[in-house]
């Protein structure tokens, strides 16, 4: 499980002399020694051949404390299953009762030596610390906390030629969830657990029980800092020149500066660092400098509130930085460190805090009343001037001075358009807004009566007007282009009227967005406009959009939903696709029926549609039944001279814009 460069090699027979029995293992050479267990390497005989990693308690440190945490470790390896993290293969004891256990054996070097010795570049580096966070990320899903983070317990080993690390040495794991074993170790009061280089402030509190998975976070953190500038945060004279208190202290209080600041104050080994990088120390300080000065900054912060709350998001956001998108990490903001002088300096900037409070809050709150009854101020004279304006227009349209324009008291309300669309351009010249309003209003009136001549002059002023008031991109300019097209639409001027609609559609999608109502009715027009000069394709792919997008918003039974399947079955019907048409047209009809009854002009046009549908078909009986109901209601409901009842009789389909 570790280097074997320099341990301590034993013969066959001197492990044979230790030990009287390990079953099928066979000691060959020690690798390490811990503060409780020896690790060796060892060949399994049976029932695999292969070559392991053999943990047994140290002879004499078998006693319950000790024996309680190498059972955790033991415990903690055999939960988790992660290509990051060593496995566990068997357990077992001595005759002697020293307990081993039996892992995987990873021939391989602690994670730092091995990024130095092949000088891998900082992308590779932090490609490599991902994948032990993620390992890290394993074991806090499965409760557990390693504790005791560092390079010498993350071995990187090679497969296929790709380094793979490898977390090793959970002995001073703890157990969020579940207890490891009977006796599973926690910090005690008063004592602390782990390396002091690698150490959270957490973990260097001795009062301090809440250990939780943020220090795995902190350890990584420093790993973070080593791997980036080739030396920990605090070296060891520095860290350990005061004695235990006061190493303790620094780990708990002082912040590391940051790693591209570390990097520039080591001087003449800097070059060797950023050799080691393949890289100048000028550009690794400038690679260093902004977002991985964050990241681990992040990672290191004393206050674990403030730091990754998991390994995950510590790889999420480096995963971040090599893709070149912004990190989650920032600079420490000025208020942050405002807050860092406010807990030095808590009673003075106590007082003087209440009363700038008060200041503030008295005048902001004299401001935002004052604002208020100006804003209210403003909006109602506007609404009130807005209001007389229209209700002195309104006077002088229903006022008719001359008798013989008059003629006595039967005065049309065709007449009463005609003169107020005459005299708009006098009575509202001060507000050119309300101007276009009216306009607008008046034409899409015109419009609804039949007269699309003169709905296109109304329309085509209340555009322009918008368009210079207003600007392109406001949402009622973009109406009056939509309804302008429209009514051009309406006379048979396809191109000129294509051009109208097409333009307020693709400015609708950009300002309102492709779901707004307002841009589904520009997409119908549009695909009304493309079947009408026979691009039925262009039409068909248009309009399914259309109907897809109106069921996902507004729902299948909703009135402009039934709408886009009308205009997706005239188009598949001038394609000769009859049978889906008829479907639609039926869907449709059923659904209008439902909503407003059978006499409604939209239940009467997809029925009338349906007709034609089916004559095409050579379903004459049903045809001319379905034909003759439709003209029948139509002479009673709109009267036999309206265009829709003209067309009927002419030829049922009626095609409309919204």
């Amino acid at each position: 499980m570790a280097n074997a460069a320099d341990d301590k090699t034993l013969s066959n027979a001197s492990a044979q002399t230790s030990f009287t029995s390990l079953g099928p293992y066979r000691l060959i050479q020690m690798l390490g020694m811990g503060g409780m267990g020896e690790v060796w390497r060892a060949e399994q005989t049976a029932p695999f051949h292969r070559i392991v990693a053999l943990k047994l308690i140290k002879a004499g440190m078998d006693t319950r404390a000790v024996v309680a945490r190498f059972e955790s470790e033991r415990q903690a390896l055999a939960l988790m299953e992660h290509p990051n993290i060593a496995k566990v293969f068997d357990a077992g004891g001595t005759p002697e009762g020293r307990p081993y256990f039996v892992m995987e054996y990873v021939p391989g070097l602690p994670l730092t030596t091995y990024c130095d010795k092949h000088r891998l570049t900082i992308p590779d580096r932090l490609a490599l610390f991902t994948q032990v966070c993620e390992g890290v990320q394993h074991a806090h899903q499965k409760a557990i906390i390693h504790r005791d983070l560092k390079p010498s317990n993350v071995l990187v080993g090679e497969l296929n030629q790709k380094p793979v690390p490898k977390i090793i040495d959970f002995g001073l794991a703890k157990a969020t969830g579940p207890r490891l074993s009977e006796d599973t170790m926690y910090t005690e009061v008063g004592g602390v657990v782990g390396t002091p280089d690698y150490m959270s402030p957490e973990q260097a509190d001795s009062t301090e029980r809440n250990i939780d998975t943020r220090t795995d976070v902190y350890s990584l953190g420093v790993i973070l800092y080593e791997l980036l500038v080739g030396s920990l945060p605090f070296t060891s004279q520095e860290l350990r020149g005061g004695g235990t208190p006061a190493m303790l202290q620094k780990i708990r209080a002082e912040e590391p500066t940051l790693p591209s600041t570390k990097l520039k104050s080591l001087g003449g080994s800097s070059t060797d660092s950023a050799a080691k990088r393949q890289e100048e120390p000028q550009t690794l300080r400038r690679h260093l400098r902004g977002e991985l000065d964050w990241i681990t900054m992040k990672a290191l912060e004393k206050d674990r509130t403030r730091r990754y709350g998991s390994p995950a998001e510590l790889a999420a956001d480096i995963q971040r930085h090599l893709r070149d998108e912004p990190v989650l990490a920032g600079p420490p903001s000025t208020s942050y460190r405002a807050g860092k002088f406010v807990r030095r300096h808590r009673f003075g900037v106590g007082v003087a805090t209440v009363a700038a409070l008060l200041l503030i809050a008295f005048a902001t709150t004299m401001a935002l009343q004052a604002r208020r009854i100006a804003k209210e101020r403003d909006r109602a004279n506007r609404e009130a001037a807005a209001s007389q304006r229209v209700a002195d227009f309104m006077t002088r349209m229903f006022k008719v001075s001359d008798p013989n324009e008059g003629r006595g008291n039967a005065v049309t309300a065709r007449e009463i358009l005609d003169k107020g669309s005459k005299e708009i351009d006098a009575g509202l010249a001060n507000d050119p807004e309300l101007q276009a309003r009216l306009l607008y209003v008046m034409g899409g009136t015109y419009e609804g009566l039949g007269l699309f001549s003169r709905a296109e002059s109304l329309l085509a002023r209340s555009l322009e007007i918008r368009r210079r008031v207003l600007g392109l991109q406001n949402p009622d300019t973009l109406a009056s282009m939509n309804d302008l097209g429209e009514s051009i639409w309406r006379q048979g001027r396809y191109p000129e009227a294509e051009k109208l609609v097409h333009e307020a559609l693709d400015r609708r999608q950009r300002v309102l967005g492709p779901n707004h109502p307002a841009t589904l009715v520009s997409m119908s027009n549009l695909g009304l406009l493309l079947e009408q000069e026979s691009r039925y394709g262009e039409a068909e792919k248009l309009i399914r959009q259309l109907l897809e997008a109106q069921r996902r918003t507004v729902g299948p039974s909703d009135d402009v939903t039934l709408n886009a399947e009308v205009s997706l079955a005239n188009v598949l019907s001038d394609e000769g696709h009859g049978p889906e048409a008829e479907k639609l047209y039926q869907h449709a009809a059923d659904g209008w029926r439902r909503l407003f009854g059978v006499e409604h002009p939209s239940t009467l046009r997809a029925l009338a549609d349906l007709a034609i549908c089916l004559d095409d078909d050579g379903h004459y009986a049903e045809a001319e039944k379905l034909h003759r109901e439709a003209i029948e209601i139509k002479n009673r409901v709109l009267g036999p001279e309206h265009p829709h009842n003209r067309l009927s009789k002419a030829s049922p389909r009626l095609t409309s814009f919204h």
